[in-house]
């Protein structure tokens, strides 16, 4: 090993230094030289070693390395975290037949047979139970909700946003604005905008069943609510039918006996608007009971 040249570290009267008054200098020096003779340590290894020495603060952890990609959470705990898409048509639809054309009877009150509703402020909504305007009747009968979605034909897919236009005679057999004794009222009508689905829903009564016709619920398509409230262009004239089934329970109950006798008299397959196919693209698919009400569901392809 070579020492220090000691004649660098003599006092001012010339005399040596102390060791352990030679400084920094002369430390590092002997440490390194050292280091060199007796080859126990690299200048990497001796590096980490100090820094593996060196005190950590009292009360902290080491750093953890940030990945660049936030992590994806992926307990239970947190649904919000991955949001359930909504449904989507196109993934998916199909073809569907499209609902036949049919008449808008004669109480369609859409200003083509003398009287207009659609035009009326209030018209547009969603449970057409009672009157609006002068008068607040609420038509009486077994409660039935009923969903039409509009899809197109050819595709399948929802239609959003076109208008409907929904009406249906009462648990008499009467339409309002046309029957004898409900001229001065506009129950069991209305008008909606499709949602995202295509789909509208109504709350209702079940309608009744009257002399030569099957229990059904006209409906009319507009290009928007727009095009409907101004009684423009219809895409398609249509009618749902209500299943036999559902509608022998119906007329059972009080206040639909003479709807039980009607229904005696006609079929599916004799009615003059659903007779040509027995209605098989308009018969609503149907449930409930009596009590708690029922609801029904038609696709319309157009």
């Amino acid at each position: 090993m070579t020492e220090p040249d000691n004649t660098r570290w003599l006092n001012a009267d010339g005399t040596q230094m102390d060791e352990d008054h030679r400084g920094l200098v002369y430390d590092v020096q002997t440490l390194v030289n050292r280091r060199a003779a007796l080859g126990l340590f690299g200048g990497v290894a001796l590096t980490t070693l100090l820094a593996a020495c060196a005190p950590v603060a009292s009360g902290t952890e080491p750093k953890a390395t940030l990945s660049a990609t936030p992590r994806t959470s992926t307990s239970s705990a947190s649904p919000s975290a991955s949001p359930s898409p909504s449904p989507s048509a196109s993934t998916s639809a199909v073809p569907i037949t499209e609902i036949p054309d049919e008449t808008g009877g004669p109480y369609p009150a859409d200003n083509s047979n003398g009287v207009n509703i659609l035009d009326d402020s209030g018209i547009v909504r969603s449970d057409i139970c009672s009157s609006f305007g002068s008068s607040t009747t609420t038509a009486a009968g077994v409660p039935l909700q009923f969903s039409l979605t509009v899809r197109d034909a050819a595709s399948g897919n929802a239609i959003v946003g076109v208008g409907v236009y929904a009406w249906h005679c009462d648990a008499a057999g009467n339409y309002s604005l046309y029957s004898r004794g409900v001229e001065n009222e506009n129950y069991l009508r209305g008008v909606q905008q499709t949602d995202p689905a295509g789909t509208v829903t109504f709350t209702s009564i079940f309608p009744a069943c009257y002399p030569g016709r099957w229990p059904h619920i006209p409906i009319e398509v507009y290009a928007d609510v727009a095009t409907a409230v101004a009684a423009g262009p219809i895409l398609k004239t249509s009618q749902l039918a209500l299943p036999k089934e559902a509608c022998d329970a119906v007329y059972a109950t009080t206040g639909y006996e003479s709807s039980a006798r009607n229904l005696g008299g006609v079929t599916l397959t004799s009615d003059n608007v659903f007779g040509d196919d027995g209605g098989i693209f308009q018969i609503a698919t149907v449930s409930g009971d009596v009590t708690k009400g029922y609801t029904a569901a038609l696709a319309v392809g157009i």
